[in-house]
């Protein structure tokens, strides 16, 4: 007769597993002897030894009882119902783990290739880390709204990118964003070359976005994000009201002409 420390020894457990199998009805208590500890016998032994076998094989504590009870059949029905959930499992973790992977990258966790070569090129053409990384945020948003548009805008924003007007602005706004003061004539440049930049969109047609643009929500959320980032573009959308605009993600033209 084995003590629960012999009990637990032979059968590659711990003491405190072998309680908590008896606090859950998986496995007898043995009556005690006259000194008042638990003695064991062979049988137990046997079924401690099933419990942890299918324990480690990753069956649930809460089926086993009923599995150690089952005929052939339905044990192997089980094994196999239990089979397809580790299946799942081992899929989901293998996406979590390709997920993990790519957090080493970054922005290309959340973006598509496409909007990584963008935010690349305006770097190269001098745009601060501050300001590349307030259109990061941005087309994040744009990208979890409209997932399948996003590959047909970006040839057209990276070919504006030789604008020479679109590149004053980007220097602009990186001067503006990485200065601790309010340049109130940088934001007064800023604007004019924004509207002058509107006002030629908005005749040659490519200001229209279709049925887009009648989703109001996520261009609220951008300009939002916009004034959360930097206080100065609430600055700078006054100025482009001014001049005859609304917003800054969705550029509208206010009725009447500019002031």
């Amino acid at each position: 007769m084995l003590t629960i420390s012999q009990l637990a020894a032979y059968a590659g457990v711990t003491v405190r597993a072998v309680r908590h199998y008896h606090q859950i009805g998986l496995l007898p208590e043995p009556q005690r002897d006259a000194s008042g500890y638990r003695r064991y016998g062979a049988m137990a032994v046997v079924s401690l030894i099933k419990i942890r076998t299918l324990a480690n094989a990753g069956v649930p504590l809460s089926e086993i009882g009923q599995m150690l009870e089952a005929d052939v059949a339905t044990f192997a029905a089980a094994i196999q119902r239990i089979d397809n959930h580790l299946c799942e499992e081992i899929e989901r973790l293998e996406t979590s783990r390709k997920q993990i992977a790519q957090l080493a990258a970054g922005d290309r966790l959340t973006l598509p290739p496409v909007v990584i070569a963008y935010l690349d090129r305006l770097r190269e053409i001098g745009a601060s880390e501050r300001l590349v990384e307030g259109e990061r945020d941005g087309w994040i948003l744009m990208a979890a709204r409209w997932p399948d548009r996003v590959h047909e805008w970006m040839p057209g924003k990276t070919a504006q990118l030789d604008d020479p007007q679109l590149l004053r602005l980007y220097r602009l706004l990186s001067e503006i964003f990485e200065s601790d003061v309010s340049d109130d004539a940088l934001l007064e440049e800023a604007a004019d070359i924004l509207a002058g930049l509107a006002e030629q969109a908005y005749r040659s047609g490519e200001i229209d976005l279709g049925e887009v643009a009648q989703d109001d929500l996520p261009f609220d959320l951008l300009d939002a994000l916009a004034v959360e980032a930097d206080p100065r573009v609430g600055r700078l959308l006054d100025l482009m009201r001014e001049r005859g605009w609304a917003g800054l993600a969705r550029l509208e033209r206010l009725p009447g002409p500019p002031d």
